[in-house]
């Protein structure tokens, strides 16, 4: 593969964590608490992040079997061609519910806070037609962008967070483990799907300088997110405790619009914090894009993916205007991140025994 295709380890881990912390963060704390119902939702997060390690351990040792490949070219040697076409199209439609759900999300905030009497549509186009220049320029362009991103998310967000601290009472975090373990796993589910993200080494290990190392991307792609959620959830829960949230869409943003600081540039910080959510969102949108549209061409064969990107456009642009009200945009997230788990924490491992079984690919692992 060209060497100026290629993306370094530190790349790829920015990559999975600008994937990551899409929407989720602005809705994290409110359905993890519907969930697990007590001040313990943190245990959740913690236990969620390491088993999406453990099972993105599993997806990289499977990607290192084929080196230079991405998973929609390898996965034809180990399952056949029909199976690996159906499979193929499935990730590629799971690829593109993903970019138009953030998308729709993304639009259904800004309408409320930032663009009140916009439509949605107008929001929704402009966000993908400049997503779409982006991702012509290939992956080093889009990871480039990235590294850019992730910075200045992480300098705001510390920011938004050490100054939401004067609203945080420790007591509404106790008892823990009041009632026990069995809440903790309640929330498993709810948690496990905020980390949507790793699932995109089957793309990116293919561009990998240093594929060797994917496991090390993969470690600092998912812990950086897991601290981020952590802190979130319990400085969230720490303020408006847990009965506060349950009636709260946007919890996050609630929290940064509960208080202001006088005198200050910036007296009230919901805004700093959409900015920076809106660079994540738009991030999660021009990588889940753009892993369709390989995943078309690898899968059919074509060696041009940006006619792909443009012709993927309108299906994009369909699937998330296709939600009437917000109640069924988080429903449309739901059901993709049910498939998700299906699709990249049990179907990873599988294809790995078969692939061992089969003594298909390299001796990588």
């Amino acid at each position: 593969m060209n060497s100026t295709n290629q993306i370094s380890t530190k790349q790829a881990g920015v990559i999975i964590i600008n994937y990551m912390l899409g929407a989720g963060i602005l809705t994290l704390p409110r359905t993890t608490v519907e969930a697990v119902g007590t001040p313990d939702v943190w245990i959740s997060i913690i236990l969620s992040g390491l088993i999406i390690t453990g099972v993105g351990f599993i997806l990289v040792i499977l990607c290192r079997r084929f080196p230079s490949k991405t998973g929609f070219q390898f996965v034809g040697e180990i399952t056949g061609p029909w199976i690996a076409y159906a499979l193929s199209i499935i990730t590629v439609l799971y690829f593109l519910i993903i970019s138009a759900f953030e998308i729709r999300v993304m639009a259904e905030v800004t309408g409320l806070y930032l663009l009140e009497g916009t439509p949605v549509w107008a929001i929704v186009m402009v966000f993908m037609w400049v997503g779409i220049y982006l991702m012509s320029g290939g992956l080093v362009t889009i990871a480039r962008l990235f590294e850019i991103i992730l910075p200045v998310t992480l300098v705001i967000f510390v920011i938004a967070i050490l100054l939401s601290s004067q609203l945080f009472d420790i007591s509404n975090l106790r008892p823990v483990l009041g009632e026990g373990v069995l809440p903790i796993f309640k929330g498993l589910k709810s948690t496990l799907l905020a980390y949507t993200g790793y699932e995109i080494m089957i793309v990116i290990m293919a561009y990998m300088q240093k594929p060797e190392k994917g496991i090390k991307a993969m470690v600092w792609g998912t812990a950086v997110p897991m601290v981020i959620y952590l802190i979130t959830v319990v400085m969230v829960i720490g303020s408006l405790s847990v009965e506060g949230m349950k009636t709260r869409t946007w919890p996050t943003l609630d929290l940064m619009r509960s208080f202001e600081i006088q005198g200050l540039i910036f007296e009230r910080f919901e805004s700093l914090l959409l900015v920076i959510w809106v660079m994540q969102i738009f991030s999660t949108f021009t990588i889940t894009h753009y892993a369709a549209a390989v995943g078309v061409a690898h899968t059919f064969k074509i060696k041009n993916t940006v006619p792909i990107m443009y012709a993927l456009l309108p299906v994009s642009y369909l699937i998330a205007v296709l939600p009437k009200d917000v109640n069924e945009t988080f429903t449309l997230g739901d059901m993709v991140g049910n498939v998700s788990i299906y699709l990249f924490g049990i179907l990873p491992t599988v294809l790995l025994l078969i692939s061992i079984i089969r003594k298909k690919g390299g001796k990588h692992a």
